[in-house]
């Protein structure tokens, strides 16, 4: 099965709207008419222009109620969201087109939050990255320690014993301590305006030979440490790079197209809360062109830091003025076996990932070689000059 008759069964809007009532859907959308990116707000299938009143996602995140905000300030209708995921998807399309649904906002992501992470971590780190003897080391710690460590909370006098109990057995490991620990891993996942949208490439470098979506739901906050609300995110990682080394956790997680965003922000109002994230199941789901397949889901009941507690942390030390995007994490460990036994699962270029929860709707994405993913060329200085010739700012 080929990427090119799997991508466009996914450009509708069935296969990407939330389901049921679909609450305050906000995103950017590249406009030709205006050489720019506008943000936009989804009402009775038609994507408004928001550009007039928030000249960016930012802007309308920092008011105190932005789904109220959103509504009151739609301004003229781009086209039907059915035409702007056609657009999208078709690579030689001049309309307007989705990008990722957040701009001048930190893309940040937060690692090891989940048990079976940070086993797959340790083993990472144990193996050198090697993805053969991968499957051997599995079995022996889970041997050790089973398999459910779901009620064991980050800091708390039952983490510090089972820390203490895989030191003494040989298997302390530094991922012991973000996984455990107090303190959270929180990284930078991508530069400001380098995350794609949904139905355009993401890239992992050639080089990699073991590699994986990392489906994840992600939360937007404010510049004042308000979650105002949350959409879908692929932290693609290099599992062998990152498990050479964990200083090579920049080139393991930033990479051209590495980090994907959508399909739209649902902001939270009378239909959505944070409450309605804690219960998310994320689905993943990926075709190879080879016809493999792959089904997957990460619960977020148990993910083993709290999200407000995530951000807290991210907020502790930290100022950010244009706000921030967190990624969760993932429960997703890929081990399945791809083509020869043992070996698990990576990626093959042509794969089409499909991310996606009820209440979010679906993130979809074709993997690819990063060099053939469009190169990240928008940068801030660009916005800036387009938003200013547009009397914006």
């Amino acid at each position: 099965m080929s990427s090119e008759s799997i991508l466009p069964s996914f450009a509708s809007v069935r296969a990407t709207l939330p389901l049921g009532e679909p609450g305050t859907l906000v995103g950017r959308v590249w406009d030709p008419a205006v050489g720019g990116p506008s943000p936009v707000v989804v009402l009775d299938g038609g994507v408004h222009d928001l550009s007039r009143t928030y000249a960016t996602v930012r802007d309308l995140c920092e008011e105190p109620r932005p789904a109220k905000a959103a509504r009151e300030a739609a301004g003229a209708v781009l086209g039907s969201v059915d035409e702007l995921l056609e657009g999208t998807a078709a690579a030689t399309a001049t309309g307007p087109r989705l990008l990722a649904p957040v701009d001048l906002q930190s893309v940040k992501a937060a690692g090891v939050t989940f048990a079976v992470s940070m086993l797959e971590r340790i083993i990472e780190e144990r193996v050198n990255g090697d993805l053969a003897a991968a499957a051997s080391l599995r079995q022996q710690i889970l041997a050790e320690i089973g398999a459910d460590l779901t009620s064991v909370r980050p800091g708390s006098q039952d983490a510090e014993k089972l820390k203490a109990f895989l030191t003494e057995r040989g298997l302390w490991s530094q991922y012991l301590e973000v996984g455990i620990g107090p303190d959270a891993e929180i990284f930078t996942k991508a530069p400001t305006l380098a995350a794609v949208g949904t139905l355009g490439p993401v890239g992992v470098p050639p080089h990699s030979t073991w590699n994986n979506p990392e489906p994840e739901v992600a939360l937007v906050i404010s510049s004042r440490a308000s979650i105002v609300g949350a959409t879908l995110g692929n932290d693609v990682n290099l599992r062998d790079v990152e498990g050479r080394s964990a200083l090579l956790l920049p080139q393991a997680k930033d990479n051209n197209a590495s980090c994907a965003l959508g399909p739209f922000v649902r902001l939270f109002d009378e239909t959505f809360s944070l409450e309605d994230v804690r219960s998310l199941t994320v689905e993943l789901e990926i075709r190879g062109a080879d016809g493999f397949e792959l089904r997957d889901s990460s619960p977020m009941t148990q993910i083993s830091r709290q999200p407000e507690d995530l951000v807290e942390q991210l907020f502790r030390s930290h100022q950010y003025p244009d706000g921030a995007v967190l990624m969760l994490g993932t429960l997703f460990a890929p081990v399945v076996d791809r083509a020869t036994e043992g070996l698990g699962f990576t990626h093959h270029p042509g794969d089409v990932v499909r991310i996606s929860a009820p209440q979010l709707g679906a993130l979809v994405n074709e993997v690819r070689h990063c060099e053939d993913c469009e190169p990240w060329s928008f940068g801030l200085r660009d916005l800036m000059a387009n938003l200013a010739e547009r009397r914006l700012l």
